[in-house]
């Protein structure tokens, strides 16, 4: 772990190690949730594994069916086969890159929002920065390619995280 403007910076070699990091972060959605659902911003570029990563957390929630990005469809409804007693939570899996207007996503994240929380989802949210406001309570997610190219670079920032003033800026 680094010191940076996250609790926790991974380096992610290859997808596989996306996958595993969304299948790490489904028990700690989960217990934050406390069956009220919780919520999982996921920043970052085209081809960083957003997708990728939620496919991990989704295979952890006891989801079989294929997740792929909803990129045309907004979104996305999946629920978990693993049954009341495993743990698991439903997932809505939300992706504003095509809302090019504020209010267009942010009526579209209200709405699928009171839905994953009336049913006590996870929900994931690509391209977050579509909103016109930082929702509260969300973990949040930030990839990035490394310069380097040898994989990627995930900053993990749970919900009301403030890094502390003494704390040096990321790595470029």
């Amino acid at each position: 772990m680094e010191t940076n403007d996250a609790i926790e910076v991974c380096h992610l070699a290859d997808p596989s190690a996306t996958d595993a990091l969304g299948r790490r972060l489904a028990s700690q959605l989960i217990a934050a949730g406390a069956g009220d659902g919780a919520l999982l911003l996921l920043r970052g570029d085209l081809g960083t594994g957003k997708t990728s990563l939620v496919q991990g957390l989704a295979a952890a929630l006891g989801i079989a069916e294929p997740i792929s990005s909803p990129t045309f469809a907004l979104a996305q409804h999946y629920d978990t086969d693993a049954g009341p007693d495993a743990g698991a939570a439903a997932l809505v899996h939300l992706d504003l890159y095509r809302l090019e207007q504020a209010a267009a996503a942010d009526e579209l994240f209200a709405q699928e929002e009171e839905e994953a929380r009336r049913i006590g989802a996870v929900m994931a949210v690509e391209w977050p920065e579509r909103l016109s406001f930082q929702p509260e309570g969300a973990w949040e997610v930030a990839l990035s390619h490394l310069e380097d190219g040898e994989g990627r670079l995930a900053r993990i920032t749970p919900p009301g995280f403030t890094p502390p003033r003494s704390w040096p800026a990321a790595p470029r």
